[in-house]
């Protein structure tokens, strides 16, 4: 069994008390007889347009809502830290990775054995988990509507048998608005990706409407903290690296990425190998090919991460090795000593720093080896594709078939497509 010796981020104020109530929680016990913010999104919204609003606003769900709930939360002194006094700077290069001084994530706790030895990990009810997690953490609920347009109730109550969703705070913020996506709260769900849940994180992406708003989610074994399914968002007014790196389409063969349409890229010239999916007739259909894709690497118990991007519209995975190399010694104390962990925000290019050493001194050659670390081998990397072409019933096409394509669309060039953001991103100090 591989562990390492690490210190838990606390991601709600009630993380350190023991089971039991006497409180507004989100378990079984508060719940059911709760009343809490409800948006209800439309089932409709398509991956390529803004969602239908109905009576509210397009930029409702993002600012009105998200936003000011957050800010409410902040007034309330329920955060670890003001996030937003951090200093945060782009690193000169090429690539323009973004680092951010964040020395209240740094916490002086009783270190825990993580294992990371193991993707899937069964649901354990006596360790932390968000059924704990007091109601005045949580910002809304977060569920399908029944109509064509999105709907905001300010007080709903949780009707016996609903799949409740519910958004909350993260205590311990990385960005401005950083919260937790938590998928059907009450049927406590391990960190597990399954098609449902990935699709509510695309309805989330949709609805927020804005390039500048990602989800993520980091599985067991890549730098998640709490066994209870969940993704976080947060907004940053900049383009991520990767979002800018180079990609190149991989040309396949049937299979869910074909009858749905969605096309399946490689990364290109960026320190971790990934792959980026986008298109689809559907959000299912996006949804579906990636939740599969992650299936296979849940299932194959290969540690990974994504990056819900653009709207909905780009989905990074990126399996890594970095916590297995951590375990085996493999990793360099100079690296260790910073105690980035890094993660979905890190692999995109925030690198969240926990010292001052650290920030003044950050460079791109830095960013570029502490992620190339994390990356798997050229040789592992195409092993692992190959596992995922095979889970989704897809094939990469052979040479003469890659050829034939490329004269029929007049070959497909290295691309980058950063076209939803504005050409001058400023940089929040």
């Amino acid at each position: 069994m591989l562990t390492i010796k690490r210190v838990p981020t606390v991601l709600s104020n009630y993380q350190e008390e023991s089971s039991g109530c006497g409180r507004n929680c989100l378990g079984d016990c508060c719940l059911p007889v709760s009343k809490l913010p409800l948006y209800a999104f439309s089932q409709r919204s398509p991956v390529v347009a803004s969602p239908a609003q109905g009576d509210l606003s397009s930029d409702f769900f993002l600012n009105d809502l998200l936003f000011g709930q957050w800010e409410d939360r902040m007034s309330r002194g329920l955060f670890r830290y003001d996030v937003t006094a951090c200093e945060t700077k782009v690193i000169p290069g090429e690539h323009g990775f973004v680092a951010q001084l964040n020395e209240g994530r740094h916490l002086k706790k009783r270190p825990t054995e993580f294992r990371v030895d193991r993707v899937l990990q069964p649901f354990d009810s006596s360790k932390f988990n968000f059924t704990k997690v007091g109601q005045e953490e949580v910002l809304f609920r977060f569920e399908a509507g029944e109509d064509d347009t999105a709907c905001f109730f300010e007080n709903a109550s949780v009707d016996k048998g609903v799949r409740l969703n519910v958004v909350a705070i993260n205590v311990s913020p990385i960005e401005y608005s950083h919260v937790l996506l938590i998928p059907r709260v009450l049927e406590c769900l391990p960190q597990r990706i399954d098609p449902e849940s990935l699709l509510l994180a695309l309805h989330m992406a949709v609805e927020a409407g804005s390039p500048y708003f990602r989800l993520g989610y980091n599985s067991l074994g890549a730098f998640a903290t709490i066994n209870h399914l969940h993704f976080q968002a947060y907004y940053l007014a900049m383009p991520f690296p990767v979002e800018k790196a180079q990609t190149k389409k991989i040309h396949i063969i049937g299979g869910l990425a074909k009858n749905g349409d969605v096309k399946i890229s490689s990364l290109v010239n960026y320190p971790v190998r990934g792959l980026v999916y986008e298109g689809g007739n559907s959000l299912k259909d996006l949804a579906d090919v990636v939740a599969q894709s992650c299936i296979c690497l849940q299932e194959n118990n290969i540690p990974f991460n994504v990056l819900i991007s653009d709207c909905g519209r780009r989905i990074f995975i990126f399996p890594q090795c970095y916590a297995e190399k951590q375990a085996l010694g493999e990793v360099s104390q100079e690296l260790l000593e910073t105690q980035v962990n890094p993660a979905v925000w890190e692999i995109s290019g925030h690198m969240v720093l926990k010292r001052r050493k650290d920030y003044d001194e950050a460079s791109e050659e830095y960013a570029w080896r502490l992620l190339a670390e994390v990356s798997l081998s050229e040789e592992r990397f195409e092993e692992v594709k190959s596992f995922i072409f095979g889970a989704t019933g897809t094939v990469e096409a052979e040479k003469d078939e890659m050829e034939t394509k490329m004269n029929e669309e007049e070959a497909f060039p290295l691309t980058s497509t950063v076209s939803t953001f504005p050409e001058s991103c400023l940089v929040l100090q």
